[in-house]
Parts: C-alpha cells; structure tokens; sequence
C-alpha cells in the first residue's frame, strides 16, 4: 500500500500542478488583465511612430489612446514595448475581432527620420525642425518642409532646471553656455552659493539637446563632465536630488526641479510659461513637430495627424503638460512697458494679446507653415467670442537684417489679406520695424523668432 502511494504522488503532483495552471489561466481570462509584454501581429499594428522621446514618453501614448477612442475603439490600454522607451497603445476597434495597435518608439529626434526613410514609421516625431541633410534623405517621400508633410504639434519652451534650493533666479543664455560648455564651473561665478556645478544633459539623439546646442551652445562644446540621460523624467529626477544640479528639460518635465527665467541681449528675463512659449517670446522656446510622408502608405496617417493638431487633439498636448495651439488672449498689461514705443502703448492699450503670432520666412512676407494653420485658430477664436474685424489689430516686425521700412507692414498686410478672405477684416494694420526684438539679431533662430505679426483683440 505504502508502495502504491509512492508510485503515484509524482503523477498526483503533475496533475494537481496542470489543473492549478489551468485554473489560474481561467482566473486570469477572466479578469481581463493582460501580460504588459503580450506579443500582438504584424497584421494588427495600424501605425508606427518613431523619435523624440520628448514626445513619445507621455505625450505620444495619450494622444494615441484619444485618438483610438474617438474611433470607437474600446479596451483602449497602453502596454510596455519590447525595449525601454517603446509602448504599443491597443484597442478593439468597431468590427475588429482583435485589438488593433499604435507602436511608438521614443528614441531620440534624429530616429524619426532614420525611421521614416527605412519604413520603420509612418510619422515621425521630433522636438526639433528638420535638417536639411534629411530633407535631402527623405526627398523620396515629399519636400519634409512642405505643409503637407511638417506638421507643428505643439509647443515646447526648453527649461533651464536647478535644484530647488538654488538661490539663481536668472541667467543670461551666454552664461548658461559657458556653464554647459564648462567655462564656469562653480555657482559663485553667477550669484550662487560656492560648490562645483554639477551638469545633466540628454543624449546625442536627443531632438531636446540638439535644439539646446543649437539655441545656447553654438559653436561650444558641452563638457565632458555633463551626465548623459536619454529619458527626460530621469534628468529631472537627478536634478531635483542634487543641490549643485543644472539641467535642460522639456517645459512638460520640470517636475520637482525649479526652471529659471532666461534673458539675451538687452531682452528681458522670461521663464518659460504657457503664454511666453505659445508667443515664442521666451528664449528658448521650440515647436514639437509630426513628419509624414506626403503620401502616406496607411489611411490613418493623415488621420492622426489631423486629430493631433485638432482643438482636442491640442487639448491633450496641454493636458501632458506641453504648450498647445488653441488660442489664449492675455491682459496687455503683462505685455507693455513704459519703455515701449508710444505708437505701440496706445494701439494695445484695452486689447488682449492672442497667444498665436505668425511667423514667415526669412526676408519675405510669406507665412511659415505654423502660421497658416493658426489663420483659421485665430478666426475662430474672434467669432466664437462674437468679435469682429473692428476689435482686431496686426502689428508687424522685421529682424534688424532686413530692409525694415515697408517689411515689417508688408507682413502685417499680408495677414490682414488673410483674415480678409476668412471674412475678418482688421481694424489697424501698422508695422514696427526691427524695434522691440524679442529675441538676439545675432542668430538665426533669434531673427526668425523676430519676424512677427502680433495679434490683439480689442476687448
């Protein structure tokens, strides 16, 4: 009898192991919970998105999942990818049998268009314009700077972040460059209190640090004692628990840190805000782009792109924490000083500044592809608050390089022929010249920055 038992308990144990396996499968079904990991077809992943991790950390997913549900999906999840910095968005589309799936890949700008030239990616995103090197590479695709293939996301004002119990307030940006760059290496030098600066940096693929050694570092270096971190969270992280810390972050990442106000050549010091990134006014603000092919290979490129840059498409950019597109308006009062030209103070005194300026390209009043698509933001801004033409004034600015006697009203003008043709008609049409820069003449970007058409509602 003793024998007999002991002859059956390993059988009795891996009967009892398979029923106890299929019971926990059954209780598993049954809750709905998936593996984080689980594998999905090929066949089910409707589109690829690849790049800026600045985008592809938070933003990506949730606009993926809005997206999903305003397609009827249900089960909308977001799920861990195959490596860090990947997540697939899955949802069961109407009819579907299967979840169908948004892959997104989040490994730096420069990936976005390495991604679409191999067909990796039907959009890529990236916290950075587009280079003209990979304008030539994706030639195959379209003119990438073209409106029908560069699509403006969002905003993004790049924050210079301390450690909260840091005394500097401000720092002028050649400052900042020469403590990146390792020139200045202890905060006395900038009315701190006395230790080493310790410096964090995002990665060489980073659409963040290219834009950052773009704007700040020019033709310097960054130090070779910079930590290089590819995940945005994670700098801000490190930041917040070092006393000595310094660090660039997406305005969306501050976090526990403390960003500080940046000035430039005789501009004032700014700190990055929803309103002073929206108007591009602070220093290093920055527009997050989708790139597309001009004729995509997937019926719901376009799609996406469309809902993305949609007002609730732009809700969810502001929602993450980003600057979105949908216009504001801001007492004048935040906007004017007594050092401003008179002609200025009187034209905007009792008008709110809209939180959209239009932009154009260099030496001509032609609008950049950002400022076509804000015409129809702005128009529906003014009607649906029940304004009129007779509310509403263009003032037009050129960058000192230009021939500014007639540039800067030709802008203003060429706006105002615009607004006329979606039935608005401005009261006032002035221009300013190269008079109040927002930024330095001394950069592209800057100049670019002060190529402008302001806009101001008449309350």
């Amino acid at each position: 009898m003793s024998a007999r038992k002991i002859l059956l308990s390993p059988v009795t144990a891996v009967v009892g192991a398979v029923l106890l396996a299929a019971l926990g499968c059954l209780i598993w079904l049954k809750s709905g919970k998936s593996d984080p990991r689980s594998k999905i077809s090929q066949d089910n992943i409707i589109l690829q998105l690849s790049g800026s991790n600045t985008i592809g950390a938070g933003l990506a997913p949730a606009l993926a999942e809005e997206f999903l549900k305003q397609q009827g999906a249900k089960e909308v999840k977001t799920l861990a990818g195959d490596r860090d910095d990947e997540v697939r968005v899955e949802g069961v589309l109407p009819g579907e049998p299967a979840p169908k799936a948004i892959e997104i890949h989040a490994h730096g700008s420069a990936t976005a268009f390495e991604d679409l030239a191999s067909g990796q990616a039907d959009i890529g995103m990236a916290s950075r314009k587009i280079k003209p090197e990979e304008v030539a590479q994706l030639a195959s695709q379209g003119d990438m700077t073209s409106p029908a293939c560069e699509h403006v996301l969002g905003l993004d004002g790049i924050a210079v972040i301390v450690n909260r119990g840091n005394p500097v307030r401000a720092l002028a940006k050649d400052q900042i460059a020469q403590i990146f760059s390792g020139a200045i290496e202890n905060w006395l030098k900038v009315g701190g209190p006395d230790g080493a600066i310790s410096l964090y940096a995002r990665d060489d693929k980073s659409g963040t640090y290219d834009t950052f050694r773009t704007l700040v570092l020019g033709n310097a270096s960054l130090a070779v004692s910079a930590k290089r971190i590819e995940d945005s969270r994670k700098l801000s992280d490190s930041v917040a628990q070092d006393p000595n810390g310094i660090g660039f972050i997406g305005l969306a990442y501050v976090q526990d840190t403390r960003a500080i106000a940046v000035y430039e050549n005789g501009t004032a010091a700014l700190l990055p805000s929803p309103f002073t990134v929206a108007t591009e006014d602070y220093a290093l603000s920055r527009r997050l782009f989708l790139y597309t092919p001009a004729r995509p290979r997937r019926e719901l490129t376009r799609r996406f792109v469309d809902f993305a840059v949609s007002r609730m498409g732009q809700n969810v950019v502001a929602e993450i924490g980003f600057v979105g597109q949908n216009v504001l308006a801001a007492g004048s009062g935040a906007n004017s000083t007594a050092a401003d030209p008179a002609d200025y103070r009187r034209l905007i005194s009792g008008a709110d500044r809209l939180s959209l300026d239009f932009r154009f390209r260099e030496g001509s009043s032609q609008l950049d592809n950002k400022a076509v698509s804000d015409l129809t933001r702005v128009v529906t801004f003014i009607t649906d608050l029940h304004y009129s033409g007779d509310n509403l004034v263009l003032l037009g600015f050129a960058d000192s390089r230009e021939a500014t006697d007639n540039l800067a009203k030709d802008r203003a003008e060429a706006v105002a022929l615009q607004f006329e043709e979606l039935g608005v008609k401005a009261a006032k049409v002035v221009g300013f010249g190269s008079q109040l820069a927002v930024a330095s003449n001394d950069t592209p970007e800057g100049r670019q920055r002060n190529r402008r058409v302001e806009i101001w509602v008449r309350r």
